[in-house]
């Protein structure tokens, strides 16, 4: 086979070569970016963070498609009514206990969302995964998490103002509220 450079079949064979290489680079970017617009919505203000944290779209994107492997592998489940009354029940208790003793109110708030947690199947032995964790179904409130778990810390170092263990409570509750709604609230809340 005796090819010049001006031969008709190389310069198709290059040019199909060409048109190959630039649509599954077109193919490659438009699946990026999908990706990444996927994870924008699904993960929102934690996306930010994940790429501030890791220092890149690509390895932050990686990271959080991890954290989701990591939560589909784990048995969460939701609270049958008796438990979901039980831990109303104890957060009324928790709130009540406010006005008498904030520090240990803003305890009592940390060790019930951890119970909680445990109870839908979430480990918690490691806060920061634990965060992680909560991150895939409740990227929403996961700053806020992590907020009143920084301050719940601040407390024992006597480092809180009565304003941040106000907050602390408002934080735990937002988390609290969405990991003991019954199902329907959820399917609802993410059809609207």
């Amino acid at each position: 086979m005796n090819l010049s450079a001006l031969d008709p079949k190389l310069i198709a064979l290059v040019a199909v070569i060409l048109l190959i290489i630039v649509v599954l680079t077109w193919l490659y970017v438009r699946n990026r970016k999908r990706t990444t617009a996927e994870l924008r919505h699904k993960f929102g203000p934690e996306y930010e963070r994940a790429v501030l944290t890791h220092g890149s779209e690509r390895k932050a994107e990686a990271k959080l498609a991890d954290r989701e492997k990591r939560v589909e592998k784990l048995n969460i489940r939701d609270l049958d009514p008796l438990e979901r009354e039980r831990f109303l029940k104890r957060w009324e208790s928790v709130q009540s206990n406010f006005v008498d003793s904030p520090k240990g109110a803003v305890a009592e708030a940390d060790d019930l969302v951890s119970s909680l947690m445990k109870t839908r199947g979430y480990p918690v032995s490691d806060f920061d995964q634990r965060a992680a964790d909560i991150s895939v179904d409740h990227p929403q409130v996961v700053e806020n998490y992590r907020s009143a778990h920084d301050i719940a810390l601040r407390v024992g170092k006597d480092a809180a103002t009565t304003e941040d263990l106000r907050t602390a409570m408002i934080h735990y509750r937002s988390l609290f509220e969405e990991l003991v709604q019954a199902p329907a609230a959820v399917e609802t809340k993410a059809v609207a």
